[in-house]
């Protein structure tokens, strides 16, 4: 870090996060490195599996017993890895908090939705019972619930899916976080309520600075609200950096492909999606090389690189690292030749 330069908000530096299973010990995240500082957004995609909500989950400190973690998480200049679990739950729902991908499981079904807003809000405040009930009342009316006060007294079930969505932010949002983590939160909603969720997220951002963590397989997500990228894949960072650098300019094969993916308004209906061919390798057995090879169209080109030995990120750009043993020409004439008239 330069001299004069402010600490990261949340620094995670080599991060590893491995459990066991009947199949043996699962390297579920291998060496993730990334910062943020306050009121960044930071977007996390790959496909399922690659370790995305396995990173999030570590910040939380969310992992089972079983789990072994090790590496550096910094929390405002706090580290949580190996930190006693009763500050992790000081500090999980109070100042960092996060909202999961389906609200209708996540919320209690036999409570209402106010009286569940209300308890985790006095959970973490000393405050009366009144005093918690007219917070969660203020929360949803703040995140667009019509009749706050009746539909507080209402039941998930009563509610519909871009409401729930928007209650579980409520909740979230509650005790005032610095870091807010959204696990897929509009993979279920249409593309309306979606939007309306974006929105909002970009709203609290704005209003009170609050970091977040948004992770999804939608591109398009990320293109439209995140300031940095993170691509993940097989438990491992592909590339990452200024989204606009990423999203215009990418840099890493698996990215190619996770773009070349996305449906587009421009494209005949008659054109079919461009999927990556393969699937993501076991992570009980890792690959010696880049875990990316056998699904790569370029790995030929790297001079058998690919096949012995797991690529390093490498600064590709001013704020543009990849992790591809491609050559910076060749990946670059690939890109100009083959890629970018399909992205």
């Amino acid at each position: 870090m330069a001299e004069g330069q402010a600490a990261p908000f949340l620094d995670v530096r080599d991060l590893r996060v491995s459990f066991p299973t009947p199949d043996g010990m699962v390297q579920a995240v291998q060496g993730v490195s990334f910062s943020m500082s306050r009121g960044q957004i930071l977007g996390i995609v790959g496909e399922s599996g690659s370790g995305k909500s396995v990173t999030s989950l570590a910040i939380m400190g969310l992992h089972g017993r079983g789990s072994q973690i090790t590496g550096s998480i910094q929390f405002a200049g706090e580290e949580l890895v190996g930190a006693d679990p009763r500050r992790i739950l000081q500090l999980r729902g109070a100042a960092m908090t996060m909202i999961y991908q389906d609200p209708l499981s996540a919320m209690h079904p036999y409570y209402t939705v106010g009286w569940q807003i209300a308890e985790a809000y006095k959970a973490k405040n000393q405050v009366s019972r009144k005093a918690a009930w007219n917070r969660a009342v203020e929360m949803l009316g703040r995140v667009g619930i019509p009749q706050p006060e009746r539909r507080a007294h209402d039941y998930p079930h009563q509610y519909s899916g871009g409401m729930r969505q928007r209650a579980m932010i409520a909740m979230a949002l509650s005790c005032g976080p610095q870091l807010l983590i959204a696990d897929e939160p509009t993979t279920a909603l249409d593309v309306t309520v979606q939007s309306q969720i974006l929105d909002l997220i970009m709203e609290i951002r704005a209003e009170s600075e609050t970091s977040v963590i948004m992770i999804t397989h939608d591109l398009g997500v990320v293109a439209e609200i995140a300031d940095q990228v993170l691509v993940m894949y097989a438990g491992q960072v592909a590339e990452q950096g200024d989204a606009a650098q990423v999203l215009e300019s990418p840099q890493h094969p698996y990215t190619w492909g996770l773009l070349r993916s996305m449906p587009r308004l421009e494209r005949s209906r008659q054109d079919r999606l461009s999927a990556i061919p393969g699937a993501p390798p076991s992570l009980v057995d890792v690959p010696a090389g880049c875990p990316f090879q056998p699904r790569c169209p370029y790995h030929a080109r790297t001079n058998d690189l690919a096949a012995t030995a797991r690529p390093v990120l490498r600064q590709v750009g001013p704020e543009h690292w990849a992790a591809c043993h491609l050559d910076d020409d060749v990946r670059s004439q690939i890109f100009i030749e083959e890629v970018k008239s399909s992205l």
